[in-house]
């Protein structure tokens, strides 16, 4: 800006100067008052012209620093309002992987309390179950409850096989003796009944095993082992209400 306005200054003395030296040139054919007049008029215009060039300049600095000065605060403004979108932006992104942690936390604690093993109690005795174990077997279950004897000795032997150990193993095979004797399958009945007695000797279901292994042998016309059965299971079980049926049914026999 300063090299600008040298340089009208410079065109206003130069100004001055084409205009001085033809006076000059003929200051001889003037007198001195009238040269001095002429002298302090030019002087005069110069002063104002150059007060007029300095006022352009100065207002055109003006308007050219307002210029500026919006233009920088209108990309100051847009550069705000760009990261105002983007921490927007990154305050829902936030957001949503927050929902979606919660949320996977909680399908997983779901998940997780569906693979923990459960209080059940089975024959009045409390045991710790999983979840599907007891599911297996309740569909087994349904299965012998709707008739489908066929169907049901398949889940109840297979749930068996998957779980040898399960509080419901005693009572799967049991039911699976159940499921054949009332098929009319009485051999697969009395060897699913003798599993019962030989490996959940301590179940509830044992003592009903026993009296149903006397009853498949009944059903066989095989009255030698249907007593020695009931003999076995009073003399074993004698407090259960299976050995007081067996007792009637040894005193039938006699």
């Amino acid at each position: 800006m300063m090299i600008k306005l040298s340089q009208f200054r410079l065109a206003a003395v130069a100004l001055a100067l084409t205009a001085w030296l033809p006076l000059q040139a003929n200051a001889g054919l003037l007198d001195d008052d009238e040269a001095r007049k002429a002298i302090l008029d030019l002087r005069a215009k110069v002063d104002a012209l150059a007060r007029d060039i300095n006022a352009r300049l100065d207002n055109k600095a003006e308007k050219s620093i307002g210029v500026d000065m919006l233009n920088q605060h209108e990309q100051t403004m847009q550069e705000i309002s760009r990261l105002r979108g983007q921490v927007e932006v990154l305050a829902n992104e936030i957001a949503n992987a927050q929902k979606n942690q919660k949320d996977l936390y909680a399908d997983l604690d779901a998940r997780i309390k569906k693979l923990e093993p459960r209080q059940e109690t089975i024959d009045g005795q409390t045991a710790e179950v999983l979840p599907s174990e007891k599911k297996t077997y309740d569909n087994a279950m349904e299965l012998f409850k709707s008739g489908d004897y066929k169907a049901a000795a398949g889940a109840l032997q297979d749930f068996v096989r998957r779980f040898p150990d399960s509080a419901y193993a005693a009572n799967a095979q049991y039911w699976l003796g159940n499921a054949y004797y009332a098929q009319r399958d009485y051999k697969n009945a009395i060897a699913a009944q003798e599993a019962v007695v030989a490996n959940y000797g301590t179940s509830a279901k044992a003592p009903d095993a026993m009296l149903n292994i006397a009853s498949s042998y009944t059903e066989l016309k095989d009255k030698k082992n249907a007593k020695k059965a009931l003999q076995q299971l009073v003399s074993k079980f004698p407090d259960s209400a299976a050995a007081q049926a067996a007792k009637d049914r040894l005193a039938a026999l006699k």
